[in-house]
């Protein structure tokens, strides 16, 4: 199964310090919507879109991105960091997703250092964030939502928890080994 992660990730780099460590233990396309306006999805089977918040939705770029290029019916993933994370965020993206027909894998969030808007003035919010579990955590989400392309959770349940179980796994095993090294 061919995978692709469009994003954006600007100010602090949060959100691709999730896909990163996702791309380390995965194999998936990362396209960065600011150097690739125009990459053709049509040859994956599953295209997550990932974005940090900016007023209480997914950045333009992104939204504009997927309006334009994302073929219709295909299995779709969201990923954001934010300041204060909230379900709000996915809105916008999931209406484009919906009206192109498109069925939803799952969506993750977790912290983000913000220092964007009024949030600069104070200093920023989130400092130190995403961390090494919301890291970790984002990649067992992506595990868990390529499970859910194989249609594996609505059919048979025992073999959706299986196979978290492994995803979770061999997940750990990579990042001990890592850590070995």
């Amino acid at each position: 199964m061919k995978t692709a992660i469009v994003y954006f990730s600007q100010h602090h780099g949060n959100t691709k310090k999730l896909l990163d460590a996702i791309a380390a233990q995965s194999e998936v396309t990362l396209i960065n919507v600011v150097e690739n306006k125009d990459a053709d999805l049509s040859s994956y089977d599953r295209v997550g879109f990932a974005s940090g918040i900016y007023y209480s939705s997914f950045a333009k770029q992104i939204l504009s991105f997927a309006e334009k290029n994302l073929p219709e019916g295909k299995d779709v993933f969201f990923l954001n960091t934010c300041g204060a994370p909230a379900g709000v965020y996915f809105n916008a993206i999931r209406k484009i997703t919906e009206t192109k027909h498109c069925r939803e894998l799952g969506a993750y969030q977790c912290k983000g250092y913000d220092t964007y808007g009024p949030f600069k003035l104070v200093g920023g919010i989130a400092k130190g964030h995403p961390n090494e579990n919301e890291i970790k955590a984002a990649m067992y989400a992506f595990c868990i939502a390529a499970l859910g392309h194989l249609g594996i959770a609505a059919e048979k349940p025992l073999y959706f928890l299986v196979g978290v179980v492994f995803c979770v796994g061999t997940l750990l095993l990579g990042i001990m080994k890592k850590e070995a090294t």
